[in-house]
């Protein structure tokens, strides 16, 4: 169990998180913090855990798209295909990202397809890949009817090539890959409690006074 700053992202100094609890050092409504990874990897029931500890509403994407849809993602799916469904995806995610204040986002295992929702999550805020093998989710969701694209006559297969076509847009992504293993989900919990803790702050709008002056 460990975790990785995804290359590309800033680093801060690091400063122990013995001394006292992680979470006494951080500003609920100032934690925005997205969750993306394969299907299966865990992001909604972490997620939600991660969101009670912060102190911050919990938001699972796929629960605001069938919302909107009025139906489930799979039916959605069958009816409107693949295209369409990502293209509404697009537009809640960036609804959802708009609204202000501290929160814990799950997105749909897909999200990261298109560079403009890559490009929305950088900006929301701390972007967290949860990073688990193929082999490992077939175990967890191998009974599971409800995600659509793993509805195949193998759906390690299609696991194996969903993993090598995402993996690499989730870490251009993230801001850091939190490699699940086996842990328990507290466990998973604590390790992003942890490095929420050392990431730096966001930095703060200019004024308006500083922006003319740099004009």
């Amino acid at each position: 169990l460990h975790s990785t700053p995804s290359q590309g992202t800033r680093h801060s100094p690091t400063r122990s998180a013995q001394a006292r609890p992680p979470d006494l050092f951080l500003e609920p409504m100032q934690i925005r913090c997205a969750l993306v990874g394969m299907p299966g990897s865990g992001k909604s029931t972490v997620g939600r855990h991660l969101a009670q500890r912060l102190g911050v509403p919990f938001i699972d994407l796929d629960h605001q798209l069938e919302q909107v849809l009025k139906t489930s993602i799979r039916q959605f799916f069958e009816a409107e295909g693949e295209a369409r469904f990502r293209d509404i995806e697009a537009q809640v995610l960036a609804k959802v990202t708009a609204r202000p204040g501290g929160m814990v986002l799950s997105t749909g295992g897909g999200a990261v397809l298109r560079p403009e929702n890559r490009q929305v999550l950088r900006d929301f805020g701390n972007v967290l890949y949860l990073r688990a093998s193929p082999e490992e989710i077939f175990k967890r969701v191998k009974h599971d009817r409800t995600r659509p694209l793993l509805q195949v006559n193998n759906p390690l297969q299609k696991l194996r090539e969903l993993y090598a076509q995402r993996d690499a847009l989730y870490r251009e992504a993230a801001t850091y890959v939190i490699e699940t293993g086996r842990p328990s989900v507290p466990a998973l919990v604590n390790m992003i409690m942890m490095q929420l803790e050392m990431a730096p702050p966001p930095a703060a709008p200019a004024s308006p006074s500083e922006s003319l002056s740099k004009q």
